[in-house]
């Protein structure tokens, strides 16, 4: 809807509108330009665009991954369809055309990669992911600063602040099933505190987070995640980074995850846990610096297509294109290099 017209990295283009330009696609991305649920500063209708463009390489529809020996762009189908249309002052026909197009997704046999977009987006999403797989048989994972649990904002029902008490209260996720990662600071309230409490969330505070480490707080959600689920919705809202190093967002929040730990904890995600769809919303391109956030949301989306591609070859077990181990040295078995794998967490696909 805002610029130019382009493609996630270069990626074929796909139209919603004709399911033979996207038949057999793995991976639909999905544009979401939507900021009218923001509490505080808007910006973030620009952030697909920022998320699709933002790279010092060619968009040339490949990235080999370092770690994980995978090309992602070329070794899963993955189309973009663009935006979709979504005025800032209708917010309902917005979200409902939104989770139109997901579950079209969906349907089609593809995972949905939706580009937001405020945090508003998450409703639309997992309903739309939850309509094809079954109500309340998706979990979520919720990285964010904020729980996005309140009951009203400004009086409305929907905004950023609200989605993931809407995804609950329609069934379409359990709350005992319900995941989040990296909340910190001064909201919400003791009252939506208690509410979530009622409804067995899982929420890991950055004091947490921080006193048990972010790999021990992970094994727990994914013990949580998958069971009585059938897939893992993965929501990332990049203020669950410190704002020094994403400023780019309506809300930040001082003392969040480094880019680094938030990039191992979805590759790692996307590598373990059977991914049925992602948003990555908050990017507000007008309050970013040299593009820092929107670089590190390309990046979001791309460890989570390689931890995909990663997982379906290692589930293959074809012995000609085996899964590479993320620890072994770069260069080993390459010419004449030595080494041997070191010890490390076992990086087997999940069930």
């Amino acid at each position: 809807m805002y610029g130019p017209d382009a493609t996630f990295l270069g990626v074929p283009r796909a139209d919603l509108a004709d399911p033979a330009s996207w038949a057999g696609a793995d991976i639909l991305i999905i544009g979401a330009p939507f900021d009218g649920g923001t509490s505080h500063r808007p910006g973030a209708r620009f952030g697909p665009q920022a998320i699709r463009f933002t790279d010092y390489l060619p968009h040339d529809g490949s990235r080999p991954h370092l770690a994980l020996g995978v090309d992602p762009l070329a070794e899963l189908k993955v189309a973009d369809a663009g935006d979709i249309e979504m005025p800032s002052g209708e917010t309902e026909l917005s979200l409902r055309r939104l989770e139109e197009a997901v579950y079209q997704a969906c349907q089609g046999g593809a995972v949905p990669v939706i580009l937001g977009g405020d945090h508003t987006i998450a409703l639309p999403d997992a309903t739309g992911v939850a309509r094809h797989a079954g109500w309340g048989r998706v979990s979520v994972i919720h990285f964010d600063a904020h729980a996005d649990t309140g009951d009203t904002q400004f009086g409305a029902l929907h905004g950023h602040g609200t989605p993931m008490r809407r995804l609950i209260e329609s069934g379409a996720v359990r709350g005992d099933r319900f995941l989040q990662i990296g909340l910190r600071g001064y909201w919400p309230e003791p009252e939506t505190l208690d509410w979530m409490a009622s409804q067995q969330m899982r929420s890991f505070e950055m004091a947490e987070v921080t006193f048990r480490g972010l790999d021990e707080c992970l094994t727990e959600a994914f013990a949580i995640a998958t069971d009585e689920c059938d897939g893992v919705f993965l929501s990332v809202d990049v203020d669950v980074v410190d704002p020094g190093m994403a400023p780019g967002t309506g809300t930040p929040e001082p003392g969040g995850l480094t880019s680094r730990e938030l990039l191992d904890a979805v590759r790692r995600i996307a590598m373990e846990l059977p991914l049925a769809g992602i948003d990555i919303v908050e990017v507000a391109p007008p309050f970013d610096h040299a593009e820092v956030t929107a670089y590190l949301a390309n990046r979001v989306v791309l460890e989570a297509l390689s931890g995909i591609a990663w997982r379906r070859r290692a589930l293959a077990c074809d012995p000609s294109r085996p899964a590479r181990n993320p620890a072994d040295p770069l260069l080993m078995g390459r010419g004449s290099q030595p080494g041997a794998s070191p010890a490390g967490r076992d990086t087997g696909a999940a069930g």
